[in-house]
């Protein structure tokens, strides 16, 4: 019989050296593609998911895969030190729950159906909005303000969504657990199911007469307005977190979140990268030549700033923390680059254009490689 049977390792479609979760993941692939309930009446899915399920209950075993590995199909036969092979004693609905959504127990005869009660206390769902703030306002922080359609407690019923004077009852088809569970027969052993109620919706609730204010829900819509405090530092895309404004929870359970998302609008001077920023600020001709103070515009205001002479064009200074605040400590702060740009003029009169001309007849001889006296050759002709 043993030299009928594939080999296990190419069965999974993995090499012999595969870790745990790599074994898993194969299975995991072929188990939904050939397993029965996909495929009812089909006699060749049906063996290959059979192949597919033995071949990882060997190997995802340390103890069988050592002998699969030394002795291969023959480890697994009788009167071979195997005691022959059977799906017994191995638990395969862990791999099934999260395949089919859940309650797959008793699928080869071994290991116990489990069970969820889905109509336990859960959190409400986040609430998601956005704002739009400054440049400046993303550098020092701010409050903002927003007006939001938030759900409360109806306060006809207190919640329960039921009609005053009634009350809320225990769903009988699921006993109050929000799932029921069923078992079929299958070609591979007996199947168990888990779903969400029909009757209860999960809630493991029913309600005969409902609020006429909440119609059931146990809860209303109102317009509310909701401070947001923005820390310093924080840059587009980031979201703010504000605890327990989100949707009711159920059964119970606690809000949900609001989650803040700020978008930043871009600045016609600055930009940002991480804690830094960078800008360009004009230097005159005359200052970058002889030297003097720059205006240069930053996020605290304009500050003067000495330059050397003979700047050239293009050179970047840095202005220590003049950047972005961190936002885990506002007093730590990135730096400003600035690119000075010199402004050639592009609008001269006479006078100062005989002035250029002076000053570029000084550079005779040998300062300039004789260039200005080929130009003045040139010109005079």
């Amino acid at each position: 019989m043993a030299e009928n049977k594939r080999d296990y390792y190419e069965v999974l479609g993995v090499s012999k050296t595969a870790s745990d979760d790599e074994l898993k993941k194969a299975y995991r692939k072929l188990a939904k593609m050939y397993h029965p309930d996909m495929h009812p009446g089909d006699a060749e899915a049906e063996a290959k998911f059979k192949e597919a399920s033995e071949a990882y209950s060997v190997l995802s075993d340390k103890e069988k895969r050592a002998k699969y590995d030394q002795f291969g199909h023959a480890a697994f036969e009788q009167g071979a030190g195997g005691g022959g092979f059977d799906f017994g004693g191995f638990d395969f609905s862990d791999i099934f729950s999260d395949l089919f959504g859940g309650g797959f127990g008793d699928m080869f005869g071994g290991g116990s159906g489990r069970s969820r009660n889905s109509a336990g206390p859960k959190m409400g769902a986040s609430v998601r909005t956005a704002i739009r703030i400054t440049f400046e306002e993303a550098v020092f922080g701010c409050e903002k303000e927003l007006e939001l359609n938030l759900k409360e407690d109806c306060p006809t019923c207190g919640g329960t969504g039921a009609r005053p004077g009634t009350s809320v009852e225990t769903c009988k088809k699921c006993n109050g657990r929000g799932s029921v569970i069923y078992t079929q027969q299958s070609i591979i052993g007996m199947v168990q199911n888990q779903r969400v109620c029909p009757d209860c919706k999960g809630s493991g609730k029913t309600i005969k007469e409902k609020c006429k204010d909440c119609y059931g829900t146990g809860y209303i819509t109102n317009r509310k307005k909701i401070k947001v405090t923005v820390p310093p530092g924080i840059d587009d895309g980031q979201s703010i977190r504000i605890r327990g404004k989100g949707e009711p929870g159920i059964n119970g359970g606690p809000r949900g979140d609001l989650l803040v998302e700020v978008q930043v609008s871009s600045h016609p001077i600055f930009q940002r990268r991480g804690m830094d920023i960078f800008s360009s600020a004009p230097m005159s001709f005359t200052t970058a030549a002889l030297g003097g103070e720059v205006r240069i515009s930053t996020v605290d205001g304009d500050v003067l700033y000495d330059v050397k002479a003979g700047t050239q064009t293009d050179t970047k200074i840095r202005l220590k923390n003049k950047g972005v605040p961190s936002i885990q400590n506002k007093d730590v702060r990135g730096d400003h680059y600035v690119t000075l740009v010199v402004q050639v003029p592009t609008k001269l009169n006479a006078q100062q254009r005989d002035l250029l001309k002076q000053y570029e007849g000084t550079f005779g001889g040998k300062a300039d490689g004789g260039e200005s006296k080929k130009k003045n050759k040139f010109f005079g002709k």
